[in-house]
């Protein structure tokens, strides 16, 4: 079973940029797929980007293509998420999800593929 602990959340003016990080703690950090979720008031949470066990990326949500990227540093257990040109449209709460799998499972997209979370971070783009 693996703990996630994200961090790195703040407020940000328009056009800025953050970097989430995602603390895990147990084993075998290399064999889950990673990935961030959001979520806005009234909304529901949304995929945002994965990253496989071998560091290959998924395909993101519209909404961020471009601006923001992941990675991971499997000796360090962490998973982060590089945000730029940041909108008010992108204040959420930031949700680290983990999944154990194997190299060639399909890409897990939705919320409900994701067995362990995070408490989440939120993040908050002012105009």
């Amino acid at each position: 079973q693996v703990q996630l602990v994200e961090s790195g959340g703040g407020l940000v003016q328009a056009g800025g940029s953050l970097r989430l990080s995602c603390v895990a703690s147990g084993p075998s950090f290399s064999r889950y797929a990673m990935a961030w979720f959001r979520q806005s008031p009234g909304k529901e949470r949304e995929f945002v980007l994965g990253i496989r066990r071998n560091g290959g990326i998924t395909r993101s949500a519209d909404s961020v293509k471009g601006r923001f990227t992941i990675s991971r540093e499997n000796d360090k257990k962490t998973v982060f998420l590089q945000m730029n040109s940041l909108k008010p449209e992108d204040t959420a709460v930031y949700y680290c999800a983990a999944k154990a799998t194997i190299l060639t499972a399909p890409d897990a997209l939705t919320e409900t593929e994701y067995p362990y979370w995070g408490q989440g971070t939120q993040v908050t783009v002012s105009s």
